[in-house]
């Protein structure tokens, strides 16, 4: 059975603008104010974490980014962050090439995946950087959908 139009644009409005679904969804206690965005040297997969293939080097850390229409545009199906995600430079570690990014709710768990391209080859020196509106508009990386 698919989604509603509806049903798609209330559940990301839910996820990344912590919104409402009236009647159906809302964490009065303690939501979950920021989501996490984590970079990655494979595809973690369906049953993946955000922890599995999440690239290793000294200062690296996700990112926390705020379930806010501030921080995500939510549009239809789409939800696309407004600003750049920097994350640190990196000095020394592993590195690696980067992928795959992901948006996690911060145990962990990971809500969207998806190809990061091109791939980001992350060395000394280099700061990765997922570009908001401008990188996801250019077609470089898919917008994330629900679908």
């Amino acid at each position: 059975m698919a989604k509603s139009n509806y049903s798609e644009n209330a559940y990301l409005r839910l996820v990344f603008n912590a919104g409402t679904i009236t009647g159906i969804a809302r964490d009065a206690a303690s939501p979950v104010t920021h989501l996490e965005v984590a970079l990655h040297t494979a595809d973690p997969g369906e049953g993946g974490l955000q922890t599995t293939d999440e690239i290793v080097y000294d200062g690296y850390q996700r990112k926390l980014v705020a379930r806010t229409e501030a921080e995500w545009l939510v549009s239809g199906s789409n939800a696309i962050p407004i600003n750049d995600i920097v994350f640190a430079e990196m000095v020394t570690g592993a590195g690696g090439n980067v992928t795959h990014a992901s948006v996690g709710d911060g145990f962990n768990n990971i809500f969207y995946r998806g190809p990061v391209t091109p791939n980001i080859n992350v060395i000394a020196g280099v700061r990765p950087v997922l570009t908001g509106l401008d990188w996801f508009a250019s077609g470089q990386n898919s917008v994330i959908t629900e679908e």
